[in-house]
């Protein structure tokens, strides 16, 4: 594994095609920023999430996976009332790819290099790994550390 650094940003390099096979996105992955938008009713994303929710259930799967389920998890008090909430979103449930993993640490590894504070990889990491590596793009709102460390991952992004 080389870590390529540039004078303004470092970023993960993974020379195995298996993580960088530039076909085409087979499904989204959601992030939870996308989902709390609309399960919040947000007063200024709502309406951009669920419009982007729309575009692209109507390409393929909307996928979300362990991590991102977590992350809205504190918005409900039992898992049923999460889980009878996202029941009215076309949602797929999907594990964290094992290769997303190793990915994940190399990414969290260019970020402790650029002075980053975390000490462990942050959810984000997996999230863009688990993107990359199943051929998913991402629909987010946070797209600016996606395209640091996961630079040639599809967003959907505002």
């Amino acid at each position: 594994m080389a870590l390529q650094a540039t004078p303004s940003i470092a970023q993960a390099r993974e020379p195995d095609p298996r993580y960088l096979v530039g076909a085409l996105p087979r499904g989204t992955l959601v992030d939870s920023c996308v989902l709390i938008d609309v399960l919040a009713n947000d007063p200024i994303w709502a309406d951009w999430s669920l419009n982007a929710l729309e575009r692209c259930a109507s390409l393929g799967p909307l996928v979300i996976n362990p991590l991102i389920l977590a992350e809205i998890s504190p918005r409900f008090e039992r898992a049923s009332d999460l889980e009878a909430a996202l029941a009215v979103l076309p949602l797929v449930k999907a594990a964290l790819p094992w290769d997303a993993a190793f990915l994940a640490g190399q990414a969290f590894k260019v970020y402790r290099l650029s002075q980053g504070l975390k000490t462990s990889p942050m959810p984000d990491f997996y999230i863009g790994a688990h993107a990359l590596v199943a051929q998913l793009q991402l629909l987010t709102r946070d797209s600016a550390r996606y395209r640091s460390y996961f630079p040639s991952l599809a967003l959907v992004a505002p």
